[in-house]
């Protein structure tokens, strides 16, 4: 009688990458290998334009382009890393950019599919890489009016002229010589002519930047030598924390089948568009300090037509409150404009949640402003000296010289829209952290550290490939 065969076990896989968003430099990648066996990961993620950290462990990875493009190679390098049996998660922010869909605005070859540009920006990263490592060596450099032009010499024996900056560089032409290809450049540049490399663009030096910051180690909340979280308190919504913007403008985009969600060339913006294109939306994902714009509203007479009236909100602006301003741009409330000039009657209409809540009315040099009462200051005002089209209604939190958060809107906002603001500021609730008493900070664990290697030519750092 044979014996019953045991289960054959499954092995567990080689090793694991874990990939997501650079925690401080935006859409660059990195990718983290752990698991005993991680050669043949590594070498997958290297085809795909993640650099090695200079550990020499290989455990960390960063993709950073200067096509911005970093989210769909991730996507790809994900797919070859399953295919060979190496166990792949990626992070839910990560996700969510590789699935959304976005546009080049003002792409200088609009005839081109979304496949075709892709493939421009890889060469013009190739190209970039190239420089970066001492492959390609630029003699010379010129602006022609337009863009950045340069000759040089690749270590393969070309000798090429270049057209463009970023994900548009381009090889103009190939020369058999030296002397013939920088002859010919200064033919064509004459005194515009400069040696050497042109400096580095914005884009170069963000995807710079991107390679040689520190990946911080997250504490984990389970860690029992993890700083305490702050305790919630309830507070009037003007007083409320910043709270999750991203997640309000994708609940928004959801809940909304009427307004499409369109994202710019440099995935800084997000622009949120009514069907009719009359009323639109632009979200700024890096707007990081509280005083900063965080989202623009326009609504207009038609898709080419006159702007009516316009907004801005900082990024501190409190979710509870840019929720009432989505939703009732949603209503009906957002379209045409108020009354030209603005009357009295449209005034009380706008503010009559905050008078009703006994907010202080008081008519000063600035125009008419109405406080909060309590411990926690804030304000809406009324300019009548400014003229259309600059703000004439202000709303904000603290001192109004230096407010934690303002909304300002052109003096022809629908007083329907205004009066939602005002009753939120004036009734509703939201939650505030208080901070508990401190504690020394636990040194962490282990750093991530991620520095330039040594450059191997004129033009900057050596990149991997």
């Amino acid at each position: 009688m044979n014996p019953t065969k045991a289960p054959m076990p499954h092995p567990e896989p080689a090793a694991h990458a874990h990939l997501a968003l650079h925690p401080t430099h935006g859409p660059a990648v990195t990718a983290t290998l752990t698991g005993p066996e991680n050669a043949s990961a590594r070498e997958i993620l290297l085809t795909h334009g993640f650099r090695d950290t200079p550990t020499g462990t290989g455990a960390t990875m960063v993709l950073a382009r200067i096509d911005r493009e970093e989210p769909y190679y991730a996507a790809r390098a994900a797919k070859d890393l399953t295919r060979n049996d190496h166990r792949t998660t990626i992070e839910p922010a990560l996700q969510e950019e590789i699935d959304t869909e976005w546009t080049w605005g003002d792409y200088p070859m609009p005839w081109l599919t979304r496949d075709e540009i892709r493939e421009v920006s890889a060469a013009a990263q190739e190209i970039h890489d190239d420089i970066a490592s001492g492959r390609l060596t630029i003699h010379l450099h010129a602006h022609d009016g337009w863009t950045t032009v340069a000759v040089g010499t690749h270590e393969d024996g070309r000798h090429i002229h270049l057209h463009g900056e970023n994900h548009l560089r381009q090889i103009t032409g190939v020369y058999d010589t030296e002397t013939e290809a920088v002859a010919d450049f200064h033919r064509l540049y004459s005194v515009a002519v400069r040696p050497g490399p042109a400096p580095a663009t914005d884009t170069e030096h963000a995807a710079a930047a991107a390679l040689t910051a520190t990946v911080p180690t997250l504490v984990s909340n389970s860690d029992p030598a993890a700083p305490e979280q702050a305790a919630p308190e309830l507070v009037p919504a003007h007083a409320a924390d910043r709270g999750n913007h991203e997640a309000l403008l994708n609940a928004f985009l959801e809940a909304q089948g009427e307004w499409s969600k369109w994202r710019t060339w440099s995935d800084d913006t997000t622009h949120a568009v009514h069907e009719d294109l009359c009323l639109r939306v632009e979200f700024v994902h890096e707007a990081d300090d509280r005083t900063d714009i965080g989202w623009t509203v326009a609504a207009y007479e038609s898709p080419v037509g006159e702007r009516l009236w316009h907004a801005t909100a900082t990024a501190g602006t409190p979710v509870e409150i840019m929720s009432t301003f989505l939703d009732s741009l949603a209503s009906e409330n957002a379209w045409g404009h108020g009354p030209t000039p603005v009357t009295e009657k449209a005034i009380a209409e706008a503010t009559r949640p905050l008078g009703d809540a006994g907010w202080t009315h008081t008519v000063t040099g600035h125009g008419i402003t109405l406080t909060a009462p309590g411990p926690h200051p804030a304000g809406v005002r009324f300019d009548p000296h400014i003229a259309h089209p600059h703000p004439a209604w202000s709303m904000w939190s603290g001192n109004p010289d230096r407010p934690d958060w303002a909304i300002r809107l052109s003096p022809y906002t629908p007083a329907a829209l205004l009066q939602d603001l005002t009753f939120e500021l004036a009734y509703t609730y939201g939650e505030a952290t208080r901070t508990p008493p401190t504690r020394p900070k636990p040194e962490p664990a282990s750093t991530w550290s991620i520095v330039p290697a040594p450059p191997q030519g004129p033009s900057g750092p050596a990149r991997g490939r």
